[in-house]
């Protein structure tokens, strides 16, 4: 699959606000800081579609892209874990982010993004069991890959693997990605074409995916 079209659609600070669409939508999240919106932009080769930062926590909303003339969506989520924010804030993000995840009926999948850099993290291994204990699907994107040697990335990933399978009997789909180099971009891609035709019966407004 190819995206030839992407465009900004809307930023909502609820999910009630979120468009009223009936096509399928693919969400992304991770940690503050973990290359969200420059994986975005790669994906969709559109440099600046989503916004990207040096300051961790810039994503505040729920932001919509819609992709070849509304086939489906990509969603950027804010970011979990950024401890800048006040108790308060942190809050609000976390409901946000559970009532998109367990209230959207159009997110069909979740791409959880963790840096290939860090050692498993207690936070995202949390939030994984968490989306597994609610039925939510989802798979793993490993992002920054330029930054270690292949051998290096792919030993970071087994290691990874073998952190999950200790509470997990199977393991989610993994994507090794690159938004520097453009790396992994057409196994995601091919990825939600195929998920695209899985779910296609289920939304009655027939967009062709």
């Amino acid at each position: 699959m190819e995206i030839k079209k992407a465009n900004y659609e809307i930023s909502s600070a609820k999910v009630n606000q979120c468009p009223d669409t009936k096509v399928p939508e693919y969400a992304f999240i991770g940690r503050s800081n973990v290359g969200k919106s420059s994986l975005i932009n790669m994906l969709t080769r559109s440099k600046g579609l989503a916004k990207t930062s040096q300051k961790p926590g810039k994503t505040l909303l729920i932001n919509h892209f819609r992709i070849n003339d509304g086939a489906f969506y990509i969603v950027d989520l804010p970011g979990y874990g950024y401890a800048a924010r006040g108790k308060s804030q942190r809050e609000d993000f976390r409901r946000m982010i559970e009532e998109y995840i367990l209230g959207r009926p159009q997110m069909v999948l979740l791409f959880v993004l963790i840096d290939i850099r860090h050692e498993p993290q207690k936070i995202d291994i949390e939030f994984l069991n968490w989306l597994g204990e609610n039925g939510v699907p989802f798979a793993l994107v490993f992002t920054k890959a330029d930054k270690l040697g292949p051998n290096a990335a792919l030993k970071k990933v087994e290691d990874y693997k073998k952190e999950l399978l200790k509470s997990w009997e199977e393991l989610p789909p993994v994507f090794i990605t690159s938004a520097e180099k453009g790396t992994g971009r057409d196994s995601i891609l091919d990825f939600i074409e195929e998920t695209n035709r899985k779910v296609e019966g289920e939304f009655s407004e027939k967009t062709p995916l």
